[in-house]
């Protein structure tokens, strides 16, 4: 969901701190849960959370978890990125590097919630074994 500037509050900052922390631990508790079976497939698991920044509400903060499988020989098989949340300036719905007149800064947050996420991925990896 777009959340504009005027609606950065320290309630907002708390709320997008504790998604990214529940997804974090979610991330690192599914590789835990599922490395084993990958490994007897001779695939490897990887999960993490990326984030680049370090002020939520600054342009180029941004946020996610991602979820990815290579082969033995170390070739990525596949990859889900879920996009957490991310701030921007904008120009006309386009994202732009620098403030100039008109220019307003946003972010857009994940709209699922930490164990909707959680499905998901586990969805994901379990369609990622059967095949």
């Amino acid at each position: 969901m777009r959340i504009q500037d005027k609606d950065f509050t320290p309630q907002l900052k708390t709320k997008i701190e504790d998604i990214e922390q529940k997804l974090k631990e979610q991330a690192e508790r599914l590789q835990k849960e599922h490395k084993t079976a990958f490994s007897k497939k001779g695939l490897k698991l990887e999960a993490a959370f990326d984030q680049e920044g370090n002020d939520v509400f600054q342009p180029g903060y941004s946020s996610s978890i991602s979820v990815g499988f290579t082969d033995k020989n170390g070739d990525l098989i596949d990859l889900k990125i879920i996009k957490i949340w991310e701030c921007e300036r904008i120009f006309l719905g386009m994202p732009v590097l620098r403030k100039f007149p008109g220019s307003k800064v946003a972010g857009e947050l994940l709209d699922e919630s930490p164990e909707e996420i959680s499905i998901e991925l586990k969805e994901y990896m379990d369609e990622i074994l059967t095949n």
